[in-house]
């Protein structure tokens, strides 16, 4: 079996868009609100993984 080989950005980004789908799915109850949901936790997601990023390098100094 061929080893994946994934940054840490690629890492996170791959969970969170299984989490969103995840969320997406067992929340809602239609298709179309089950879209729109899974979208914008995955974008929430993005927004906090690029925010806590610069707040550590920032505190990092």
């Amino acid at each position: 079996m061929p080893k994946m080989n994934l940054t840490h950005f690629e890492a996170a980004v791959l969970f969170s868009l299984f989490t969103s789908v995840v969320l997406g799915v067992v929340t809602k109850q239609n298709d179309r609100d089950r879209l729109h949901y899974g979208v914008y936790v995955f974008i929430c997601f993005v927004v906090a993984l690029f925010g806590l990023g610069w707040l550590m390098y920032f505190g990092h100094g």
